[in-house]
């Protein structure tokens, strides 16, 4: 049997940090246990193997926002190890970073295996002892601490433990196991489908529009790059709509209403705008002369030959029937989802041990105590950009001091 003063369970990014940051507080002996046979592997497949590790967000206020679950429970741990706290830890640890345009935080190598090495290395030359292969397969309380039973029969016992297992149901069996209530997990981030078939010729386009998606009359609606794929829609807005709308969409089996303004303008503003491009423009054949720059020919075809727009109409002749139909189109497109697409961002999931039964002051049970938790087995999770590795960073770090001080 190994003695340990802290046991985490789960080698991610959460994990890592909770034990370097514990055994470099003053913990005498800090061990790891990954029940898989490589450590930190949703770090190496993250951002295409790049690793968007966090976020350029610097405003506390503003980064809540980007967590559909948790954002209350985040304020405060933000505001003792945010986005500037991970940026320069990583950066004091030797790991070069960079700040792209979108905000986003990547090592300038562009190598998840740098960061992976970052964190494996610190955590050795520090004294953390891991362990792979070693799933836990059952918890037992003791007075004065755990006993843990992992794979192989290999025994270990610890005064604290800090359970760090991510998305992966092992964890919330675990976590459950000790008297925690589960809050069902389903799927976040990822693309949506529709039968339509009216932009099958757009697949690959991207561009900047407002979205708004309706489920079960309850409004979801955000503003960012979308991208039209061969079965449906994409790209961070529409990530960012999955997730808030992540619980809402599975209670409705993937259905919905969502509505697309492809110009990000007004009604009254489109109007003008075509009053004008006729005006102008009169012998021109509409579908092939668009008013609108920054909308992709291909789009604005496709949009009015969904309309029965006459391929040889002139702009001279476009009815005011026509006209309020193509303002309709390009502001209030409706689309009806009928599935969710691709699961992506490595399968993060909105569910998990419930934030009511958890100290955010130390991340510590409310239930059991000496038993902590940090990352996304709680029921938090964050949009794309680097928000769920923050949120590990953070939950990590701040579970990692409380377990010190114990």
């Amino acid at each position: 049997m190994i003695v340990s003063d802290l046991v985490i369970i789960g080698g991610g990014a959460s994990g890592f940090m909770g034990a370097i940051t514990a055994i470099n507080k003053g913990l005498d002996s800090v061990v790891v246990l990954e029940g898989s046979s490589k450590v930190l592997e949703k770090v190496r497949i993250s951002g295409g193997g790049r690793c968007n590790l966090t976020n350029s967000c610097w405003d506390i206020s503003n980064l809540v926002k980007n967590y559909p679950r948790g954002e209350k429970q985040l304020i405060g741990l933000f505001n003792r190890f945010s986005t500037v706290e991970a940026f320069d830890w990583f950066q004091k640890k030797g790991l070069i970073l960079k700040i792209e345009k979108d905000g986003r935080v990547f090592p300038r190598s562009d190598s998840s295996e740098d960061v992976i090495k970052c964190l494996t290395a610190v955590a050795k030359s520090s004294g953390v002892k891991i362990f792979t292969n070693s799933h836990v397969k059952k918890i037992e309380k003791k007075i004065n601490g755990f006993n843990l039973l992992a794979k192989g029969n290999n025994y270990f016992k610890a005064k604290n433990i800090l359970i760090c297992t991510g998305s992966h149901p092992s964890g919330r069996r675990l976590a459950k196991s000790l008297g925690h209530s589960i809050i069902h997990p389903v799927p976040s981030l990822f693309s949506l489908s529709t039968t339509e078939n009216s932009l099958k010729s757009c697949s690959g386009v991207t561009l900047n529009a407002h979205v708004e998606l309706t489920v079960n009359k309850k409004k979801f609606a955000e503003t960012g790059s979308i991208l039209i794929t061969h079965k449906g829609f994409s790209g961070p807005v529409v990530l960012r709509l999955s997730a808030f709308s992540a619980r809402n969409l599975y209670l409705n089996k993937y259905q919905g209403e969502l509505r697309i303004n492809w110009l990000c303008m007004s009604e009254n503003e489109v109007r003008n705008k075509l009053d004008l491009y006729k005006l102008e423009n009169g012998k021109k054949v509409v579908i092939n002369n668009k008013p609108f720059q920054d909308l992709p020919r291909g789009l604005w075809r496709a949009l009015l030959l969904s309309l029965n727009i006459d391929s040889k109409l002139k702009w001279a002749d476009l009815s005011k029937s026509q006209k309020y139909l193509i303002v309709k189109c390009l502001i209030t497109k409706k689309y009806l989802i009928n599935s969710r697409g691709p699961y992506g961002e490595e399968f993060v999931t909105a569910g998990g041990v419930s934030l009511d039964e958890i100290n955010f002051k130390t991340m510590e049970s409310k239930i059991c105590k000496g038993l902590f938790f940090a990352g996304e087995v709680l029921n938090i999770d964050g949009i794309t950009g680097g928000f769920n590795f923050q949120h590990c960073w953070t939950s990590g770090w701040v579970a990692g001091n409380a377990i010190s001080v114990k």
